[in-house]
Parts: structure tokens; C-alpha cells; sequence
């Protein structure tokens, strides 16, 4: 079999799935913050499609690596440390694209992206530790691997609340009216002090007229709750950083150029 080393396609591969979810991921920080149940969705399903086809593609290739990546002796582990980690981000991203797509609930996602977030940020420590290390640029295997590990972990909180977010807008005519059915549906949701409306205060002239429909009213997120959400792209941003800077330092000698390239 032809030996073929594919590991800087699969950088470019996570560099490009994280910069979109960090990207949609700040848009999505941003519908909530604003109240904007339809672009959410809107968010959700637009990142599904690149995000699902990068799935497609990396976990073909780790089923691939898995088992056909043919590894000295000596290299005997490589296809666990790489392609076990890659399996996992494929398969997460796959289910991220079918739950976003058809608005299913995306919680049952995020807590596999938790779990496969800190196995891969073990992954990356296990490797960063061992001697000898499993690459030759240890510190930036184990900032790749930290930066895919903490955007799992911190993507569980992050689908919990755009789960609930949906869930308490779903149906409504006029989401965050001041009406009561909205209120409390609302604050159900996201507690006591998750929803605050802030209405219009009403002259006494006009308070003796009778409301002839719903009063607009802005409910705000609490802060605690958009920065918990925030967090998932921040780390997706550093991954995809993470994943560019490998990609540079690998590609050279991939090429023939590094340092232990033949003349």
C-alpha cells in the first residue's frame, strides 16, 4: 500500500469546520442577545451545511486512518493519537449538522462534544507527555488538542441554552411580549431573573385607556447566561488558530521543505 500522509489536509479540514462555528457561534450569541429567535435558526441551519460536510469528510478519513494507515512499527500509535481524536470531532459535527438542520434538540449533541472534548484534550496531554513525544512540535499538537477540547466541553452549556432559548419562542406570534403566557413561559426557562421585561412606562393620560393589544417589551438574558455562551466561540476561534499554526508548521515538510526533507 502507498504511503499517503494526509494530516495536513485534515488541519485545514478543523481550521475551516471551527472557523465556521466560531463564527456561527458568535452570531447565534448575538440572536439571543437580541432577541431573535428567527435568525437563531436561521444561524443553526446555515452552519449545518459547511459543518456537516466537513464531518462527512473527516470522519471518512479517520475510519480510513484507523485502519489503513500503514505505520511502522516504531509509528505504531500515530493512528490512535490522531485519527481517534478526528472520529470523534467527525462524528460530532455530523450530528451537529442533522439536529441543526432539522431543529432537533441540540443538547444530546453538546454533551458528546463534552465528552469527546476532554478525551481529546487527554489525547492532547498524553501526547504532549510521553517520551518520546508522539510529534515533533509537541506544544502545538497539545494547543490544537486543548483548544477542540475546551470548545466540546463548553459547547454542552452552550446547546442547553439555545435549546431552552427555542423552546420558550417557539409558536409565539410575538415573541417577548409583555403579555403573561409569554413572561412566564420565558422565565421557566431561564429562572426567576432569566427574562426581565422592561416596558414602556405609560403616561397617567394614556394609562386610563384600555390596551387594545400586547405591549412590545425587551427581555434581556442575563449576563452570566451570554457570557456561558460566548464562551463556545471565543474557544472555537483559539481551535481554529490553533489549527491554521499547525498547518503551517506542518505543511513545509509535508512538501519536501522542512528540515528533514530529502535534497
Amino acid at each position: 500500500m502507498v504511503f499517503i500522509d494526509d494530516l495536513a489536509l485534515v488541519e485545514v479540514f478543523l481550521a475551516l469546520a471551527a472557523t465556521v462555528l466560531a463564527y456561527g457561534g458568535v452570531l447565534a450569541w448575538w440572536a439571543i442577545r437580541t432577541n431573535n429567535p428567527k435568525s437563531l435558526t436561521a444561524t443553526l441551519k446555515g452552519m449545518a451545511v459547511p459543518v456537516g460536510g466537513v464531518g462527512i469528510v473527516a470522519t471518512a478519513l479517520a475510519f480510513w486512518g484507523e485502519i489503513a494507515w500503514p505505520f511502522p512499527s516504531f509509528m505504531a500509535g500515530y493512528n490512535i493519537f490522531f485519527w481517534d481524536a478526528l472520529m470523534l470531532f467527525g462524528i460530532a459535527t455530523l450530528a451537529y449538522a442533522v439536529s441543526a438542520y432539522f431543529s432537533l434538540r441540540m443538547q444530546y449533541v453538546g454533551l458528546f462534544a463534552l465528552v469527546a472534548g476532554g478525551v481529546s484534550a487527554f489525547y492532547g496531554w498524553t501526547g504532549y507527555t510521553a517520551h518520546p513525544a508522539f510529534t515533533k512540535d509537541p506544544l502545538d499538537t497539545l494547543l490544537l488538542y486543548l483548544g477542540f477540547g475546551a470548545a466540546g466541553i463548553f459547547a454542552f452549556p452552550a446547546t442547553i441554552i439555545m435549546d431552552y432559548y427555542r423552546t420558550a419562542t417557539e409558536g409565539l406570534k410575538a415573541p417577548f411580549t409583555s403579555s403573561t403566557p409569554t413572561s412566564a413561559g420565558f422565565r421557566r426557562h431561564f429562572g426567576i431573573r432569566g427574562a426581565q421585561p422592561i416596558a414602556p412606562v405609560a403616561s397617567s393620560a394614556k394609562s386610563e385607556t384600555p390596551a387594545t393589544g400586547p405591549v412590545s417589551a425587551v427581555y434581556h438574558v442575563p449576563i452570566w447566561v451570554q457570557t456561558l455562551l460566548l464562551l463556545f466561540p471565543v474557544f472555537m476561534a483559539l481551535a481554529a488558530i490553533a489549527a491554521f499554526w499547525y498547518f503551517g508548521t506542518t505543511l513545509p515538510g509535508h512538501l519536501g521543505q522542512g528540515p528533514g526533507a530529502a535534497p
